[in-house]
């Protein structure tokens, strides 16, 4: 695969795979962390990522500007936060990489 043709493809013949992989991911984080954390994470953060690929350094996911400020709801520090993304976002690039492997 290359960059364009994910990009061309990535919400719709690809779109199954990215949703399985981030299930996958999820189901992941929810066993470690904080499920309260977790979904509101899930739903108020990744929910606006956008997954890409390089041709070089393969996939990374682009979150939203001031990802904490968009936590409601959830009572947690930044620092627990910043943890939990990033783990987060590192289960779902690795995802991505075993899912779109070839």
């Amino acid at each position: 695969m290359d960059a364009e043709t994910f990009e061309e493809k990535k919400f719709t013949d690809f779109f199954p795979q990215l949703q399985q992989a981030y299930k996958n991911a999820f189901n992941r984080i929810n066993e470690t962390y904080d499920s309260t954390l977790v979904h509101g994470i899930d739903q108020q953060v990744l929910n606006e990522s956008e997954p890409v690929y390089d041709d070089e350094e393969g996939f990374r996911l682009e979150l939203p500007e001031d990802p904490y400020d968009r936590l409601t709801g959830v009572v947690t520090t930044e620092e627990k936060f910043e943890t939990v993304l990033e783990e987060y976002v590192e289960e779902i690039e690795d995802e991505l990489e075993r899912t779109f492997e070839n």
